[in-house]
């Protein structure tokens, strides 16, 4: 630890990394006096429980980055980086980041993403697994299967009886299909437990978000990890944009004057983004027509998905930091059925299909506008039938 007027140093120790060597650590850093604040390297994986503890018994907490590794030419050890995360949070405090707390429906949600992600890869590669299998099977099994697919397949193979896979060699191909069908379907029940996990979580923290068209459970989940459970830490629109990797970089040169893709920050949330943007280009008029004037001004279909996924940006940052309460959608089929009205004739006055009616009544898709647009159809028919 260091001095905070002449930046001394104090003193260091070296604590197991449980709670009573948490405990220890903060009564011999209280030892010194008044803590300003703590420097934690890796808050979101080796530090998180010290970061938790610290948290917890109120300390102000920076995220210090990493140090370079021209930086550590002095060597590296326990000591050495404790004194250079000191000086980090001592000499810039104000441009470090806060760290996450990781402590509420957030942490629950970035949990179940990580299960679900690899779940996803494995259930991929079982897939592929069974398309390589029927290529080089014996005729005997190729041919059994080659007019089946999707689900479809999975769900015949799973259902196969084959002989003992040490009789013969259609034989045991047969109980390797068998195997990886019925993997596929496990993976497949486990993915949709946690998608049902997801909604209720997701509907818990951001039901505005989720309400707002482009956005699905997977995307706002994305976006919810990448701001934590405190998304206050993020000050400006601009810093989740930046955090996204959706921030633009100016690569202008002589009297070129453009600006370039930002392969940097967080992938996973430069993904929601990007699947937001093109959920919107497909389905929404207002996205349409924004994208054919900058199409009309020059702009290649980069630049276009550049644009739309910084807009996207300052869009999720308001509905993370200032989110409005959700429309309330639990009275939709009662005043529905008080005015004798079916879903087809919603969904004709509404221009949309009469599964999105339902869906949106049932709570099982959210839409802030369709909502919206349809309380006030309601309304004016309860106003005619009362007129009537």
């Amino acid at each position: 630890m260091l001095a905070a007027g002449t930046g001394a140093r104090l003193g260091d120790l070296e604590v197991p990394a449980t709670p009573d060597g948490y405990e220890r650590l903060l009564g011999f850093v209280s030892s010194f006096g008044l803590i300003a604040l703590i420097g934690v390297e890796g808050t979101n994986s080796y530090g998180a429980g010290l970061a938790r503890f610290l948290a917890a018994a109120g300390v102000a907490i920076r995220e210090v980055i990493r140090p370079k590794r021209s930086q550590r030419r002095r060597g590296k050890s326990d000591p050495i980086d404790a004194y250079a995360a000191a000086s980090q949070a001592l000499a810039e405090p104000e441009a470090l980041p806060v760290a996450k707390t990781a402590d509420g429906s957030v942490e629950q949600i970035r949990v179940l993403m990580a299960v679900r992600r690899s779940a996803m890869k494995a259930r991929v590669a079982a897939h592929r697994q069974i398309t390589s299998l029927l290529v080089t099977a014996p005729d005997t099994v190729r041919t059994r299967f080659a007019h089946l697919d999707g689900d479809h397949l999975i769900d015949i193979l799973a259902a196969t009886r084959p002989g003992p896979a040490a009789d013969t060699v259609p034989a045991a191909t047969g109980q390797a299909l068998r195997r990886l069908a019925r993997r596929h379907q496990a993976l497949t029940e486990e993915i949709t437990e946690i998608d049902t996990e997801l909604r209720t979580l997701v509907t818990r923290v951001a039901p505005a978000m989720l309400a707002t068209p482009g956005f699905g459970v997977i995307t706002t989940a994305t976006l919810l990890i990448t701001a934590g459970d405190n998304p206050d830490r993020l000050h400006s629109e601009a810093s989740l944009a930046a955090l996204c990797g959706a921030a633009p970089i100016p690569a202008s040169s002589g009297k070129t004057t453009r600006h370039r893709l930002n392969r940097g920050g967080d992938r996973q949330a430069n993904w929601a983004l990007h699947q937001v943007a093109l959920v919107r280009l497909s389905t929404d008029p207002r996205t349409k027509a924004y994208a054919a004037r900058l199409t009309a001004a020059g702009k290649s279909k980069k630049d276009v998905l550049r644009c739309l996924k910084r807009a996207i940006a300052r869009q999720a940052w308001h509905l993370l930091v200032h989110p409005s309460p959700a429309p309330r959608i639990d009275d939709l089929r009662t005043l529905r059925h008080e005015r004798g009205l079916t879903l087809a004739q919603a969904a004709e006055h509404l221009g949309t299909v009469a599964a999105r009616i339902s869906e949106l009544e049932r709570g099982t898709r959210l839409n802030l506008a369709l909502a919206t647009a349809y309380r006030e159809w309601l309304n004016t028919q309860q106003t005619l039938s009362l007129a009537a």
